[in-house]
């Protein structure tokens, strides 16, 4: 593949992007970090008092355990669950960086099999990067809450804050940048570590080096990724919802399957895509998606064939929606 080195390979990125490796990739850590989100949740619904048919009714597929006034080892089983789901998410984005890195190079052959090898020789610098940074402003926030504290002393106190006071400027200008490398590491580890095999120390300084010598490029080059991964996100996804409603179309034919499908289909879809979250997160607007390719979402009377069919159907539709 020719490469420019410049902007206009950006314009590639989503046909690059494109592929099943990488898809099956995010999708099998997505789907080991939502395992454990939602045992660890549904652990701290149990741990609050709640049974789990009260839970599954109210929460279904999604639980979320952070708006519900629960014990403080509750709560910390939903953090848990969320930051195991982060670091699956930043596993595969470097999985997805080395095989990408290595398609780049000529190389089609390479596995998934050998980016999960790749990641258990580089799994320190992907955890460790960020927390490193993350000690970093700790470090800086507690040294200077300590000289907070001397400037307290009096008549010493405030002479010793005026003396060291461009040490504390120059000090929060640091604090500042590392912030930022901080979103920078986030966001660039994956492609460093599966690029350079760095270890933990290379990544920082790597992400260090990233923010100070070429911020206009990270700038300049997400303007124009963004809007491009969000164009191209929408049209995967509705090449998915067109297949979803080409298949209700045929097969809920009257003279096919007819109501059959609509009560297999629309107690399915009922679990795997609630409307009231939908509505939720994306306005009334969402209720347009459901009439237009949802059968129906109300609830169905299934017999026991049925059932397990819209539990199969649903199992599928879930795996799609966490591709």
């Amino acid at each position: 593949m020719k490469l420019y080195f410049n902007y206009r390979d950006i314009f590639r990125a989503p046909r690059i992007a494109l592929s099943g490796k990488k898809i099956w990739i995010y999708l099998k850590f997505n789907v080991k970090g939502y395992i454990v989100y939602f045992l660890s949740n549904y652990l701290g619904f149990l741990l609050a008092g709640q049974s789990l048919r009260d839970t599954w009714s109210s929460q279904g597929l999604y639980p979320c355990l952070y708006y519900m006034d629960a014990p403080w080892y509750a709560q910390l089983l939903f953090w848990i669950g969320i930051i195991y789901w982060i670091k699956a998410i930043l596993y595969a984005s470097t999985a997805v960086s080395r095989v990408t890195y290595k398609q780049l190079k000529g190389d089609e052959f390479y596995s998934v099999k050998d980016s999960s090898n790749f990641l258990k020789k580089h799994w320190h610098a992907i955890i460790f990067s960020p927390i490193a940074i993350l000690l970093t402003l700790l470090f800086f926030f507690t040294l200077a809450s300590i000289f907070a504290l001397l400037g307290k002393i009096p008549y010493l106190g405030e002479l010793f804050f005026a003396l060291t006071y461009m040490i504390y400027f120059f000090g929060s200008i640091f604090t500042i940048f590392t912030a930022i490398v901080l979103i920078t590491t986030i966001v660039y580890n994956g492609s460093i570590i599966g690029t350079l095999e760095e270890d933990t120390m290379g990544t920082v300084f790597n992400s260090y080096s990233i923010t100070w010598s070429q911020p206009w490029r990270m700038i300049s080059y997400h303007l124009i990724l963004i809007p491009l991964s969000y164009l191209a996100t929408q049209i995967f996804t509705w090449s998915i919802y067109g297949s979803f409603k080409l298949i209700n179309l045929v097969f809920g034919h009257e003279f096919l399957m007819g109501n059959k499908l609509t009560k297999i289909v629309g107690t399915a879809t009922n679990y795997v895509w609630p409307k009231d979250i939908g509505i939720y997160l994306h306005g009334d607007n969402y209720s347009f998606f459901y009439n237009l390719l949802i059968p129906n979402s109300q609830h169905y009377s299934l017999n026991g064939v049925e059932c397990l069919a819209a539990i199969i159907v649903g199992f599928f539709l879930f795996i799609i929606t966490l591709s």
